[in-house]
């Protein structure tokens, strides 16, 4: 005994190791000893009732999987079998909405509604589709369609596929800023059974709304001057009309009338296709945006600029009298022992230019157009070139809606291509330098024109975007020596409103300085277009208008500048920060 007692000492001296189960020690009693790390303490064992109670558990989650195994594969098996054969996986588009439009102030004329899909047209057979879950596009009526456009809509055809994938403008500023209005499409992936039920969606791609866009437009102003425009072509029996207010500094565009006008958001549902119809044969001309395509003949409202280009020219001094007696005559070309008389609305006695401006002297602008009695004039050459200086007639505004179209100035070139054989005559240049025979222009081109008088020469861009710089800077200067020779002609205008022709606007709350203009149309002249073009605040000018009416009865004693009247009172009451 003494023998193996001696021997463990003598292995447990050489591995210096003591084996836990051969001594225990009381860690109460040793020092350095972390109890809560459980040093110096033996393991204790796993209580019994933990183990049963872990069994139990496994042995019930076993059971739950066995029973949905169960019911998958073996009761509901062959269901979800057919499910997986029928069901469909299909990557569907989700459209984006499109960017709201705006007013100057804020105001929603453009904007999107959820909800409505019976209501639009998307297959080519005039059926709706109602998962397709597109937006509405509304519109702010009357008086908008033609500056906004309309869209079409994402459409299917008969078996369901899409063909068109996105809005689309159509016209106007729906049109022109298609691309920054849009957005991006998102996608999903659907699946269907075979019954074209939804069973799941899942979102691929969110789709990113298109950008909004901040008009130049006072939608309070567009609409009020639409409904004076309508009024009058109703009342009047004028075929139509267009108004246009714009600041002469930088373009922007305060309100832009055509009428008549379709409606944005028949076109866009494409729903009503009766009224769709009546668009195509209505004799107006419905679609036609007047204010940039329609093409007129101007009348009297030409005769500020000849009179700029005469006193440019040096060919009369803005003092000197021509006399008018109510005509002049000069030889008949084919009959030499006869007169051609060429008349004028009323005799008007010794005129001199601010004056013939503001009574419309067409003996004064015969004379000064084409020479007469001593007095030399322009010349078609010349009339053409201030024409073409102001780009009246034969220029474009640059105008940020499609379709602008460019006018006619009468000219030997182009009396040759259309008169083949006859001659261009010293009547021609008469009737050229009052705004008559083969002259057309546009509204657009005429605001532009009016602004340009009225900042010293400046041609502003117009355009409908605010804030748009790139427009704003785009500017040319016409060629004009002497300044003070705007001032002339303004103060012409400024006699029109207070002794002249247009003494309908000489109105308490605003100075205004305008020309009017009646062009006569057709052979038998019993239709007449009625104009009226100026500016205001005479001192310091910041706005310049236009508005025509067409085509109405040539014994019609109300026109244009009642228009611009009711509109004035109407502003003055409504916006007259646009005064100050």
């Amino acid at each position: 005994m003494f023998f193996k007692i001696f021997k463990r000492r003598k292995v447990r001296n050489a591995n210096s190791f003591v084996e836990p189960d051969e001594i225990f020690l009381d860690s109460k009693n040793l020092q350095n000893f972390d109890s809560q790390q459980f040093e110096g303490r033996i393991e204790k064992q796993i209580h019994k009732n933990t183990v049963i109670f872990l069994g139990i558990f496994c042995a019930f989650a076993l059971a739950m999987f066995s029973i949905q195994l169960v019911h998958l594969q073996i009761k509901n098996g062959d269901a979800y079998l057919k499910r997986s054969e029928n069901n469909t996986l299909d990557k569907q588009v989700i459209f984006a909405d499109r960017g709201i439009i705006y007013d100057r102030n804020n105001v929603e004329l453009v904007w999107n509604k959820k909800g409505e899909n019976d209501e639009i047209d998307t297959t080519e057979t005039n059926t709706s589709d109602p998962n397709l879950n597109i937006p509405t596009r509304e519109y702010l009526t009357p008086g908008f369609s033609h500056v906004l456009g309309y869209v079409s809509y994402p459409s299917h055809d008969k078996s369901g596929n899409l063909w068109q994938t996105e809005f689309i403008g159509k016209n106007g500023l729906e049109k022109e800023y298609n691309d920054r209005l849009k957005g991006i499409n998102g996608s999903k992936t659907v699946e269907t059974d075979a019954s074209k039920k939804v069973q799941s969606e899942n979102v691929v791609n969110a789709p990113t709304r298109g950008d909004e866009l901040v008009t130049t437009l006072d939608s309070r102003i567009q609409k009020q001057l639409y409904l004076f425009i309508k009024g009058l072509s109703e009342s009047n029996s004028f075929s139509g009309g267009a108004g246009i207010i714009m600041n002469v500094q930088n373009g922007e565009i305060l309100t832009s009338v055509s009428f008549p006008e379709y409606d944005s958001n028949i076109l866009s549902s494409g729903s009503d296709s009766k009224t769709i119809s009546n668009y195509f044969t209505d004799k107006r001309k419905v679609f036609m945006n007047r204010v940039i395509s329609g093409l007129y003949t101007p009348g009297s409202i030409v005769k500020p600029f000849f009179a700029l280009g005469a006193l440019n020219e040096n060919l009369i001094s803005p003092d000197k009298k021509i006399l008018s007696t109510g005509s002049i005559s000069i030889p008949n070309p084919y009959f030499p022992d006869q007169k051609t008389v060429f008349k004028d609305w009323r005799a008007n006695g010794w005129t001199d230019m601010g004056e013939a401006i503001a009574v419309s002297s067409d003996v004064y602008f015969y004379t000064i157009g084409g020479g007469y009695g001593g007095q030399k004039g322009l010349g078609i050459a010349n009339i053409e070139k201030y024409a073409n200086m102001f780009d009246i007639g034969g220029g474009i505004t640059g105008v940020d809606i499609s379709g602008e179209k460019t006018g006619t100035i009468p000219s030997i070139e182009w009396k040759a291509k259309n008169f083949k054989g006859d001659a261009w005559r010293l009547g021609d240049t008469y009737h050229t330098a009052i705004g008559q025979y083969g002259f057309q222009v546009t509204p657009i081109q005429m605001v532009r024109a009016a602004a340009a008088l009225a900042n010293d020469g400046k041609l502003v861009t117009p355009h409908y975007l605010l804030g748009d710089t790139e427009k704003e800077k785009k500017k040319s200067t016409v060629d004009i020596s002497n300044k003070s020779n705007f001032s002339i002609v303004r103060n012409g205008m400024r006699e029109a409103v207070t002794i002249g022709t247009a003494k309908a606007l000489n109105v308490p709350y605003v100075n205004v300085a305008a020309k009017t203009g009646t062009a006569q149309l057709g052979v038998l002249k019993n239709k007449v277009n009625s104009w009226v073009m100026g500016f205001f605040p005479y001192e310091n000018p910041k706005y310049a208008f236009i508005v025509m009416m067409e085509a109405g009865p040539s014994t019609n004693g109300v026109g244009a500048t009642s228009i611009v009247k009711q509109l004035l009172d109407w502003m003055s009451i409504n916006t007259p920060e646009y005064f100050k």
